[in-house]
């Protein structure tokens, strides 16, 4: 196979083309929501995010398909509204989780700080699921072009190539401080590195060839909670 010499994660001068865990200010250039398959009927609500334009960048193609839309103008990312899954069910303490309400509430959220409430409300009683609500956001909220603040945690993780790349998050709200807010308003959290970024785990190497965990991988995760 040949080597391919071309989008291979770097932008001008050596900068990634997609954006790291940090504070940035974003905007959201799509919504979708996406299976937890370890899960049944539980969700991730994904926000692809580009920062402002950056002078002398060359960025990932728009799509790559057709090059005639040209490349993005600043760094991009995958974030997820939440750590964990969006899924009904309970918590220890019995509350219940209702999976279409928590994601409404977070879309609610979002109308609120992008100054789009109006079409939140038209929105009552036009969609029989949540992913016809999430569709509808994406092509006719109003949210194009509006850059707001963020506080983005997230994973680090191995990819095939032996680069570390990130899980991205939202991370909860604390100290009146949040994890996205309108530019300049002061109120996102700081990003802290301790305290928002998993760090990939440096283990001894123990054995080769026949690692019966190859074979055998844990079915579990943490992808998902209610807590």
């Amino acid at each position: 196979m040949a080597l391919s010499t071309t989008d291979l994660g770097t932008g001008g001068s050596g900068m990634a083309k997609t954006i790291a865990p940090g504070n940035h200010t974003l905007k959201i250039n799509s919504i979708e929501l996406e299976d937890f398959r370890f899960i049944e009927g539980a969700k991730h609500l994904i926000l692809h995010v580009e920062t402002e334009p950056i002078e002398g960048f060359e960025g990932f193609w728009i799509d790559k398909d057709d090059e005639s839309q040209g490349r993005y103008d600043g760094q991009i990312g995958r974030i997820k509204a939440s750590q964990y899954a969006f899924a009904d069910g309970e918590t220890k303490s019995g509350i219940k989780i209702q999976r279409d309400r928590s994601i409404l509430i977070f879309l609610q959220n979002l109308c609120n700080t992008l100054g789009i409430n109006e079409w939140f409300r038209e929105q009552d009683g036009k969609h029989e699921t949540v992913e016809d609500f999430v569709n509808a956001f994406s092509k006719s909220a109003e949210y194009k072009g509006k850059f707001l603040e963020f506080c983005v945690a997230g994973k680090e993780y191995e990819s095939k190539s032996g680069y570390t790349n990130y899980d991205m998050w939202l991370p909860k709200a604390e100290n009146k401080k949040y994890a996205m807010a309108e530019v300049e308003a002061g109120k996102v959290m700081t990003y802290e590195e301790a305290k928002h970024l998993k760090k990939i785990e440096v283990k001894d190497v123990k054995g080769f060839g026949d690692d019966d965990s190859l074979f055998n991988p844990n079915k579990t995760s943490s992808d998902f909670s209610l807590d």
